[in-house]
C-alpha cells in the first residue's frame, strides 16, 4: 500500500530569477523617477502621469540615456 503526501507548488528556478529582475528593474525605475523630483509636485495631468509611469517601466534604460516624455491632450467635454 503506497500513500499519497500532498506536495506542495515548487516554484521554478527560472520564475524566481525572472520575478527578481523584474522588482529590481521596476526599483531602478522608481529611483530615476524621484530623481527626477517627478513625485515631488502635487499638480498632476496627463503628461506628468504618464510620463513618470513611463520612466519607471524603463527602469535602467534610464541610466543609459533614455529620458521617455509622453505628451498627451485629453479632450473638452462638450457644452
Amino acid at each position: 500500500m503506497s500513500t499519497t503526501a500532498t506536495r506542495g507548488y515548487v516554484r521554478s528556478p527560472v520564475i524566481t530569477v525572472l520575478s527578481v529582475v523584474v522588482v529590481v528593474w521596476l526599483l531602478i525605475g522608481v529611483l530615476a523617477a524621484v530623481q527626477r523630483h517627478y513625485f515631488s509636485s502635487a499638480s498632476t495631468n496627463c503628461a506628468k502621469v504618464s510620463t513618470t509611469v513611463v520612466t519607471i517601466l524603463a527602469g535602467p534604460l534610464n541610466y543609459m540615456g533614455v529620458n521617455p516624455k509622453v505628451s498627451c491632450a485629453l479632450p473638452e467635454p462638450s457644452k
